[in-house]
């Protein structure tokens, strides 16, 4: 009879925060699959488990999922585990849990802690909708554009962010998107756990000024303001900017970024107008 594969959050620092449920699923499964062992294995030695733990991380994701199906096959029920928080979220495990499905073996989550949604629900910022993007790429240029193409989204944006970037971030932030409310939370549940609220650059001068910037960063992003509708007649506008100095073509160009047109639906318009 196929096994069964558990995917069982554990907590992101305080040892407190897992569930009664996560705790029996570990103390029962034949094999639990660990990002790093030895962090795991703090837990499990908190919490009096005594299980055997196999590595499982980016760098063997793809030979060791077979491994684990392979065992799974042949029933063993396998419980996967990343360092901090819900596996898979920004964390392997995409690979085995993709591969146990396609040989029938049936997975349980078993939810629990994860960075994102903490920080989401202690931030202040709205939460009727999100959109999670975990790590910003680390080249300034690709950074720029990841935020340039999420401008608009009308929706809280959560990422997770290295302490050594976080100034070149929320500098790009402020760059990209404008004074939009930011909150910077750092070491979710641990001792030191820290929230700083304001614009992206209010947050980098407060980080700037201290010597350095240690921990799990969780950095989140206010939503887009919609922009007012603008309901001059077209060709008002338009004229309206010639009339300032500004040649037709710019105008027509600026008149079409203001309202999310493009200047050929502008123009064309105009036409029509005329």
């Amino acid at each position: 009879m196929p096994g069964l594969l558990f995917v069982v959050a554990t907590p992101i620092g305080n040892l407190e925060d897992i569930t009664y449920r996560a705790v029996r699923v570990l103390g029962e499964t034949d094999l639990i699959a660990c990002e790093d062992t030895r962090q795991t294995r703090k837990l499990l030695d908190h919490y009096g488990i005594h299980k055997p733990t196999i590595s499982y991380h980016e760098h063997n994701e793809s030979e060791r999922a077979e491994d684990l199906v392979a065992r799974l096959v042949a029933g063993a029920s396998i419980a996967l585990v990343s360092d901090a928080g819900t596996p898979l979220v920004s964390d392997p495990g995409y690979r085995l849990v993709k591969a146990a499905i396609e040989a029938g073996i049936a997975v349980q989550a078993i939810p629990g802690p994860s960075a994102a949604l903490a920080a989401l629900a202690a931030s202040g910022l709205p939460t009727d909708s999100f959109r999670f993007g975990g790590f910003l790429p680390s080249k300034p240029g690709q950074r720029a554009k990841a935020l340039e193409a999420l401008a608009g989204e009308q929706a809280t944006l959560i990422f997770y962010e290295a302490p050594h970037r976080i100034l070149e971030t929320l500098d790009t932030i402020d760059r990209v998107l404008g004074p939009r409310p930011v909150v910077v939370a750092r070491e979710l549940t641990k001792v030191h756990e820290e929230f700083l609220r304001g614009t992206a650059a209010e947050i980098g001068a407060q980080l700037a000024a201290r010597d350095s910037v240690k921990g799990e960063i969780t950095l989140l992003i206010g939503k887009a303001v919609a922009p007012a509708v603008d309901e001059t007649p077209l060709h008002e506008a338009v004229h309206a900017l010639i009339d300032s100095g500004m040649p037709r073509m710019d105008a027509i160009k600026q008149v079409a970024h203001r309202r999310g047109l493009s200047k050929r639906e502008v123009y064309d318009q105009l036409l029509r107008e005329k």
